[in-house]
């Protein structure tokens, strides 16, 4: 089946478009607040601290009105559902919808405990579905949408150690690719993010939310904004899968699918580095 989609300039596809992104207050979702209202959106912010999000909010209040900040904790589905309903009908419409919180889960799988399932699960994948459980009625209603998730490079290819990660972003790639051809002609778009290393809190973050400043994000991470800027200019353009940044992650993913040997032996080295790291108790990467 080929999906048709209409090609627009990449800052016209978002112009007065109301806009909800998830874990907005920092790392990626803050990112794509920033550009989108650069490029004449309506954003609401969503995040689960109300001073996080008030604070990421005042920093972009240069836009005015355009810009919201929106309090939910995206693992609670009535609040998701009251925050995504309550912002279509006092907005009148819902044209995206940013499902971009997430957390990350690099550990020896050993060591994980059923709560780490839990909790990564919650917030990776539950959320993800409660959005667009919630989004796609609102959307079909009114004939028109957009649902932006966020995977990971980790939702495309298995990387050593995060099995629990891997799992639920596989989980989102899917879901998004599923939706992506089963809404195609009902005028509702579907993209997914697939992050690889972006230069975000989220490698200073422990499995329980702690922030452990002491450990640095990597000197190759490819920056937010940067990273924000390619995502919404392949979103315009209707991408469904969007790898980023897109070398050398693109030959990974296809060294990977293509089962070659070349793509065994990389995700075997990565094994033994990540086993190694750990056993020294550094840092994976």
């Amino acid at each position: 089946m080929e999906i048709k989609v209409n090609i627009m300039d990449n800052a016209a596809y978002f112009k007065d478009k109301v806009c909800i992104v998830t874990g907005a207050n920092s790392g990626i979702g803050y990112a794509l607040s920033e550009e989108l209202l650069n490029r004449g959106a309506t954003v609401y912010m969503l995040g689960r601290s109300r001073e996080k999000v008030e604070e990421a909010a005042k920093k972009l209040s240069r836009h005015g009105d355009r810009v919201h900040p929106l309090i939910a904790d995206v693992t609670k589905q009535q609040q998701v559902e009251t925050a995504i309903r309550e912002t279509a009908a006092g907005a009148g419409r819902l044209d995206m919808l940013f499902n971009n919180a997430g957390i990350g889960g690099t550990m020896q799988f050993e060591t994980a405990t059923i709560d780490d399932w839990k909790n990564i699960i919650d917030v990776n994948v539950w959320s993800v579905i409660y959005g667009v459980h919630t989004a796609v009625p609102i959307m079909l209603k009114q004939g028109f949408g957009h649902i932006v998730n966020t995977s990971s490079i980790a939702g495309l290819v298995p990387p050593p150690f995060q099995a629990l990660y891997s799992l639920t972003k596989f989980g989102v790639t899917g879901l998004s690719e599923c939706l992506r051809y089963e809404y195609a002609e009902k005028n509702i778009r579907f993209s997914v993010i697939c992050p690889a290393n972006i230069a975000t809190p989220i490698f200073q973050k422990g499995k329980d939310g702690t922030v452990y400043n002491e450990i640095k994000i990597p000197e190759d991470a490819y920056p937010a904004d940067k990273t924000a800027r390619y995502v919404l200019d392949q979103v315009a353009q209707q991408k469904g899968v969007i790898v980023v940044p897109e070398h050398p992650f693109t030959e990974q993913w296809r060294l990977y699918s293509s089962g070659s040997k070349e793509g065994e032996e990389q995700f075997m080295q990565m094994a033994r580095d990540r086993r190694a790291a750990f056993e020294r108790g550094g840092n994976y990467y």
